[in-house]
Protein backbone atom coordinates (compact mmCIF):
# COMPACT_ATOMS: atom_id res chain seq x y z
CA UNK A 1 0.00 0.00 0.00
CA UNK A 2 1.27 3.24 -0.77
CA UNK A 3 1.87 5.71 1.79
CA UNK A 4 0.70 8.75 -0.59
CA UNK A 5 -3.00 10.28 0.89
CA UNK A 6 -5.58 9.78 -0.89
CA UNK A 7 -7.92 13.49 -1.11
CA UNK A 8 -9.99 11.85 -3.46
CA UNK A 9 -10.82 8.07 -3.78
CA UNK A 10 -9.06 6.01 -5.91
CA UNK A 11 -6.68 9.01 -7.14
CA UNK A 12 -3.70 10.15 -4.63
CA UNK A 13 -2.44 13.71 -4.33
CA UNK A 14 0.44 14.18 -7.68
CA UNK A 15 3.46 14.83 -5.94
CA UNK A 16 2.53 13.32 -2.34
CA UNK A 17 3.97 9.51 -3.40
CA UNK A 18 6.95 11.72 -4.43
CA UNK A 19 8.02 13.19 -1.81
CA UNK A 20 7.25 10.13 0.44
CA UNK A 21 9.66 8.02 -2.34
CA UNK A 22 12.39 10.75 -1.72
CA UNK A 23 12.18 10.79 1.55
CA UNK A 24 12.84 6.89 1.86
CA UNK A 25 15.18 6.94 -0.89
CA UNK A 26 17.13 9.28 1.53
CA UNK A 27 16.67 7.33 4.74
CA UNK A 28 17.95 3.89 2.89
CA UNK A 29 21.03 5.56 1.75
CA UNK A 30 22.27 6.52 5.54
CA UNK A 31 21.36 2.74 6.27
CA UNK A 32 23.36 1.38 3.36
CA UNK A 33 26.27 3.58 4.20
CA UNK A 34 26.34 2.65 7.93
CA UNK A 35 25.65 5.75 9.15
CA UNK A 36 23.86 5.56 12.65
CA UNK A 37 20.45 5.66 12.99
CA UNK A 38 18.73 7.34 15.31
CA UNK A 39 15.13 6.34 15.50
CA UNK A 40 12.66 4.36 13.04
CA UNK A 41 9.89 6.18 11.33
CA UNK A 42 8.29 9.70 9.70
CA UNK A 43 8.66 12.83 11.03
CA UNK A 44 7.34 15.98 10.97
CA UNK A 45 6.09 17.54 7.98
CA UNK A 46 6.82 13.79 6.20
CA UNK A 47 10.70 13.77 7.43
CA UNK A 48 11.46 10.49 6.72
CA UNK A 49 14.49 9.13 10.17
CA UNK A 50 16.70 7.08 9.18
CA UNK A 51 15.49 3.17 8.93
CA UNK A 52 18.15 0.91 11.93
CA UNK A 53 17.65 -2.84 10.45
CA UNK A 54 17.75 -4.86 7.44
CA UNK A 55 13.98 -5.94 7.73
CA UNK A 56 12.65 -2.30 7.92
CA UNK A 57 14.80 -1.57 4.65
CA UNK A 58 13.55 -4.29 2.63
CA UNK A 59 9.49 -2.94 3.96
CA UNK A 60 10.79 0.86 2.91
CA UNK A 61 12.01 -0.94 -0.79
CA UNK A 62 8.46 -2.28 -1.22
CA UNK A 63 7.32 0.73 -0.46
CA UNK A 64 9.51 2.98 -3.04
CA UNK A 65 8.50 0.98 -5.71
CA UNK A 66 4.63 0.76 -4.84
CA UNK A 67 4.46 4.71 -4.65
CA UNK A 68 6.16 5.14 -7.68
CA UNK A 69 4.08 2.41 -9.83
CA UNK A 70 1.04 4.46 -8.05
CA UNK A 71 1.98 7.69 -8.78
CA UNK A 72 2.72 6.10 -13.05
CA UNK A 73 -0.19 4.91 -13.06
CA UNK A 74 -1.94 8.18 -11.69
CA UNK A 75 -0.11 10.72 -14.25
CA UNK A 76 -1.12 7.79 -17.31
CA UNK A 77 -5.20 8.26 -16.06
CA UNK A 78 -5.26 12.19 -16.52
CA UNK A 79 -2.51 12.29 -19.49
CA UNK A 80 -5.67 9.67 -20.94
CA UNK A 81 -8.40 11.73 -19.57
CA UNK A 82 -7.32 15.23 -18.82
CA UNK A 83 -4.40 15.90 -20.81
CA UNK A 84 -4.97 19.73 -20.25
CA UNK A 85 -5.55 19.18 -16.69
CA UNK A 86 -9.10 19.73 -17.56
CA UNK A 87 -11.96 17.08 -18.03
CA UNK A 88 -13.02 18.89 -21.71
CA UNK A 89 -17.03 16.82 -21.79
CA UNK A 90 -18.67 17.33 -24.89
CA UNK A 91 -22.52 17.22 -23.83
CA UNK A 92 -25.03 16.82 -26.81
CA UNK A 93 -27.88 19.23 -26.25
CA UNK A 94 -29.78 17.78 -29.28
CA UNK A 95 -30.84 15.20 -27.09
CA UNK A 96 -32.93 16.65 -24.02
CA UNK A 97 -33.25 13.52 -22.51
CA UNK A 98 -29.93 13.67 -21.55
CA UNK A 99 -28.66 17.16 -21.43
CA UNK A 100 -30.44 20.35 -20.86
CA UNK A 101 -29.68 24.03 -20.31
CA UNK A 102 -31.53 26.61 -18.70
CA UNK A 103 -33.11 29.25 -20.20
CA UNK A 104 -32.48 31.50 -17.54
CA UNK A 105 -29.03 31.08 -15.95
CA UNK A 106 -27.88 28.77 -19.15
CA UNK A 107 -26.93 26.40 -16.72
CA UNK A 108 -26.37 22.46 -17.64
CA UNK A 109 -27.92 19.40 -16.33
CA UNK A 110 -29.57 16.39 -16.74
CA UNK A 111 -27.78 13.04 -16.12
CA UNK A 112 -24.85 13.27 -18.73
CA UNK A 113 -24.23 16.70 -16.95
CA UNK A 114 -23.84 14.92 -13.63
CA UNK A 115 -21.95 12.14 -14.86
CA UNK A 116 -19.28 14.27 -16.07
CA UNK A 117 -19.40 16.02 -13.34
CA UNK A 118 -18.83 13.10 -10.74
CA UNK A 119 -16.14 11.88 -13.18
CA UNK A 120 -13.62 15.33 -12.87
CA UNK A 121 -14.21 15.54 -8.78
CA UNK A 122 -12.95 12.13 -8.73
CA UNK A 123 -9.93 12.68 -10.99
CA UNK A 124 -9.69 15.69 -9.44
CA UNK A 125 -9.54 18.10 -12.31
CA UNK A 126 -12.23 21.14 -13.36
CA UNK A 127 -14.63 19.97 -15.69
CA UNK A 128 -15.19 21.93 -18.74
CA UNK A 129 -18.15 21.42 -20.75
CA UNK A 130 -18.08 22.11 -24.52
CA UNK A 131 -21.01 21.75 -25.71
CA UNK A 132 -23.07 20.78 -29.09
CA UNK A 133 -26.62 20.99 -30.72
CA UNK A 134 -26.52 17.49 -33.11
CA UNK A 135 -24.55 14.18 -31.48
CA UNK A 136 -23.29 14.45 -34.94
CA UNK A 137 -21.60 17.28 -34.43
CA UNK A 138 -19.83 15.94 -31.37
CA UNK A 139 -18.51 12.97 -34.02
CA UNK A 140 -17.25 15.40 -36.39
CA UNK A 141 -15.12 17.13 -34.18
CA UNK A 142 -12.57 14.82 -34.01
CA UNK A 143 -11.61 14.86 -37.38
CA UNK A 144 -12.00 18.05 -38.04
CA UNK A 145 -9.12 20.81 -37.95
CA UNK A 146 -10.85 23.14 -35.85
CA UNK A 147 -11.92 20.43 -33.47
CA UNK A 148 -9.16 17.88 -33.25
CA UNK A 149 -8.65 17.36 -29.46
CA UNK A 150 -11.72 19.70 -28.62
CA UNK A 151 -12.94 16.83 -26.16
CA UNK A 152 -11.81 14.03 -23.95
CA UNK A 153 -15.24 12.07 -23.10
CA UNK A 154 -18.13 12.55 -24.50
CA UNK A 155 -22.14 11.21 -24.53
CA UNK A 156 -23.07 9.79 -27.16
CA UNK A 157 -24.73 6.35 -28.77
CA UNK A 158 -23.07 3.42 -29.21
CA UNK A 159 -22.49 3.15 -33.03
CA UNK A 160 -20.28 1.15 -35.53
CA UNK A 161 -19.54 3.86 -37.40
CA UNK A 162 -18.76 6.03 -34.23
CA UNK A 163 -17.11 3.42 -32.45
CA UNK A 164 -14.29 3.26 -35.43
CA UNK A 165 -12.72 6.67 -33.83
CA UNK A 166 -14.07 6.67 -30.40
CA UNK A 167 -13.82 4.02 -27.56
CA UNK A 168 -17.01 3.38 -25.84
CA UNK A 169 -18.16 2.05 -22.37
CA UNK A 170 -21.18 0.16 -21.51
CA UNK A 171 -24.20 1.11 -21.91
CA UNK A 172 -25.47 3.83 -19.02
CA UNK A 173 -29.10 4.17 -20.09
CA UNK A 174 -31.56 2.98 -23.40
CA UNK A 175 -34.19 5.20 -25.18
CA UNK A 176 -36.14 4.21 -27.87
CA UNK A 177 -35.93 5.71 -31.54
CA UNK A 178 -39.40 6.41 -33.25
CA UNK A 179 -41.54 7.85 -35.77
CA UNK A 180 -43.90 10.08 -36.37
CA UNK A 181 -46.35 10.86 -38.57
CA UNK A 182 -49.39 12.84 -39.11
CA UNK A 183 -53.20 11.68 -38.09
CA UNK A 184 -53.91 10.69 -41.12
CA UNK A 185 -51.28 8.75 -42.43
CA UNK A 186 -51.69 5.43 -43.92
CA UNK A 187 -48.51 4.23 -42.16
CA UNK A 188 -49.89 2.67 -39.11
CA UNK A 189 -47.00 0.04 -38.51
CA UNK A 190 -42.81 0.74 -37.41
CA UNK A 191 -42.97 -1.80 -40.80
CA UNK A 192 -44.82 0.23 -42.90
CA UNK A 193 -42.32 3.25 -43.07
CA UNK A 194 -39.67 1.24 -45.15
CA UNK A 195 -41.84 1.35 -48.47
CA UNK A 196 -40.91 3.42 -51.92
CA UNK A 197 -41.43 6.96 -51.86
CA UNK A 198 -41.56 7.25 -48.22
CA UNK A 199 -39.40 10.32 -47.31
CA UNK A 200 -38.45 10.14 -43.72
CA UNK A 201 -37.08 13.27 -41.33
CA UNK A 202 -33.61 12.52 -39.36
CA UNK A 203 -31.22 14.47 -37.82
CA UNK A 204 -27.84 14.32 -39.73
CA UNK A 205 -25.17 11.81 -37.87
CA UNK A 206 -27.69 10.46 -35.00
CA UNK A 207 -27.79 7.53 -34.18
CA UNK A 208 -30.40 7.02 -35.81
CA UNK A 209 -29.68 8.23 -39.26
CA UNK A 210 -26.80 6.37 -39.02
CA UNK A 211 -28.75 2.99 -38.07
CA UNK A 212 -31.91 3.78 -40.50
CA UNK A 213 -29.02 4.27 -43.34
CA UNK A 214 -28.14 0.49 -42.54
CA UNK A 215 -31.56 -0.63 -42.56
CA UNK A 216 -33.48 1.25 -44.46
CA UNK A 217 -33.88 -0.65 -48.04
CA UNK A 218 -36.77 1.55 -50.05
CA UNK A 219 -37.71 4.62 -47.75
CA UNK A 220 -35.70 7.61 -48.14
CA UNK A 221 -33.64 9.71 -45.84
CA UNK A 222 -33.82 13.39 -45.51
CA UNK A 223 -31.47 14.91 -43.46
CA UNK A 224 -31.83 18.06 -41.12
CA UNK A 225 -28.26 19.90 -39.27
CA UNK A 226 -29.64 18.51 -35.98
CA UNK A 227 -32.25 16.22 -34.37
CA UNK A 228 -34.97 19.43 -33.50
CA UNK A 229 -34.22 20.41 -36.66
CA UNK A 230 -35.92 16.91 -37.97
CA UNK A 231 -39.32 18.21 -36.60
CA UNK A 232 -39.13 21.14 -38.63
CA UNK A 233 -38.16 19.75 -41.31
CA UNK A 234 -40.97 16.93 -41.08
CA UNK A 235 -43.03 19.98 -41.32
CA UNK A 236 -41.98 22.48 -43.55
CA UNK A 237 -41.30 19.95 -46.47
CA UNK A 238 -44.19 17.80 -45.71
CA UNK A 239 -42.20 14.38 -45.32
CA UNK A 240 -44.26 11.10 -44.78
CA UNK A 241 -42.45 10.60 -41.34
CA UNK A 242 -40.24 12.12 -38.61
CA UNK A 243 -37.77 9.93 -36.82
CA UNK A 244 -35.78 10.76 -33.57
CA UNK A 245 -35.93 9.79 -29.74
CA UNK A 246 -38.88 8.67 -28.85
CA UNK A 247 -39.85 11.08 -26.23
CA UNK A 248 -39.37 14.39 -27.62
CA UNK A 249 -41.77 13.09 -30.60
CA UNK A 250 -44.34 11.93 -28.28
CA UNK A 251 -43.64 15.28 -26.40
CA UNK A 252 -44.29 17.27 -29.95
CA UNK A 253 -47.21 15.43 -30.79
CA UNK A 254 -48.58 16.00 -26.96
CA UNK A 255 -48.57 19.99 -28.26
CA UNK A 256 -49.68 19.02 -31.83
CA UNK A 257 -52.87 17.65 -32.36
CA UNK A 258 -52.50 17.45 -36.84
CA UNK A 259 -49.61 14.46 -35.90
CA UNK A 260 -49.11 11.42 -33.66
CA UNK A 261 -46.43 8.55 -32.82
CA UNK A 262 -46.63 5.28 -33.82
CA UNK A 263 -46.87 2.30 -31.08
CA UNK A 264 -43.28 0.03 -30.98
CA UNK A 265 -39.94 1.47 -31.62
CA UNK A 266 -37.38 1.15 -34.31
CA UNK A 267 -34.47 0.75 -32.70
CA UNK A 268 -32.76 1.11 -28.59
CA UNK A 269 -30.48 3.32 -28.56
CA UNK A 270 -27.51 2.44 -26.03
CA UNK A 271 -26.34 5.37 -24.49
CA UNK A 272 -22.81 5.69 -23.01
CA UNK A 273 -19.61 7.49 -22.85
CA UNK A 274 -16.70 7.35 -25.30
CA UNK A 275 -13.04 8.85 -25.61
CA UNK A 276 -11.30 9.42 -28.34
CA UNK A 277 -8.97 6.45 -29.45
CA UNK A 278 -5.45 7.12 -29.94
CA UNK A 279 -5.55 7.69 -25.85
CA UNK A 280 -4.02 5.18 -23.52
CA UNK A 281 -6.00 1.99 -22.34
CA UNK A 282 -5.83 3.51 -18.63
CA UNK A 283 -8.31 5.70 -19.39
CA UNK A 284 -10.87 3.51 -21.03
CA UNK A 285 -10.57 0.98 -18.60
CA UNK A 286 -11.26 3.21 -15.55
CA UNK A 287 -14.25 4.70 -17.52
CA UNK A 288 -15.95 1.41 -18.03
CA UNK A 289 -15.60 0.62 -14.37
CA UNK A 290 -16.73 3.92 -13.91
CA UNK A 291 -19.91 3.59 -15.68
CA UNK A 292 -20.48 0.19 -14.12
CA UNK A 293 -20.40 1.26 -10.44
CA UNK A 294 -22.78 4.35 -11.15
CA UNK A 295 -25.56 1.69 -12.51
CA UNK A 296 -24.87 -0.23 -9.82
CA UNK A 297 -25.06 2.40 -7.04
CA UNK A 298 -28.20 4.17 -8.65
CA UNK A 299 -26.31 7.31 -9.53
CA UNK A 300 -27.40 7.19 -12.90
CA UNK A 301 -30.86 6.47 -11.69
CA UNK A 302 -31.00 9.52 -9.46
CA UNK A 303 -29.70 11.82 -12.05
CA UNK A 304 -32.34 10.50 -14.25
CA UNK A 305 -35.04 11.34 -11.81
CA UNK A 306 -33.86 14.46 -10.97
CA UNK A 307 -33.86 15.89 -14.56
CA UNK A 308 -37.28 15.17 -14.47
CA UNK A 309 -37.08 12.43 -17.58
CA UNK A 310 -39.56 9.62 -18.89
CA UNK A 311 -39.11 6.77 -20.76
CA UNK A 312 -35.64 6.12 -20.06
CA UNK A 313 -34.15 3.21 -19.05
CA UNK A 314 -31.21 2.38 -16.79
CA UNK A 315 -28.56 -0.27 -18.91
CA UNK A 316 -28.62 -3.30 -17.01
CA UNK A 317 -24.67 -4.40 -15.90
CA UNK A 318 -22.58 -5.03 -18.99
CA UNK A 319 -20.85 -8.39 -17.98
CA UNK A 320 -17.70 -8.38 -20.82
CA UNK A 321 -17.01 -4.92 -19.95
Amino acid sequence: MCLARTPRRGFPAIGAGDAIAGNLAKSMKQTLSHERPEAIGIGAGGAMKPIRSAGLLLICLCLLAGCAGRGRDNYALLNDLAPTGSLRAAINLGNPVLAQKESGTGELRGVSVDLARELGRRLGVPVQFVTYDAAGKVFDALSSTTGAGAWDVAFLAIDPVRASAIHFTPPYVEIEGGYMVRVDSPLKKIEDVDREGVRVSVGRGSAYDLHLTRNLKQATLVRAPTSPGAIDLFVAERLDVAAGVKQPLLDYAKAHSGVRVMDGRFMVIEQAMGTPRGRGEQGIRYLRAFIEEMKAKRFVADAVQRSGQRDVTVAPPWPNW
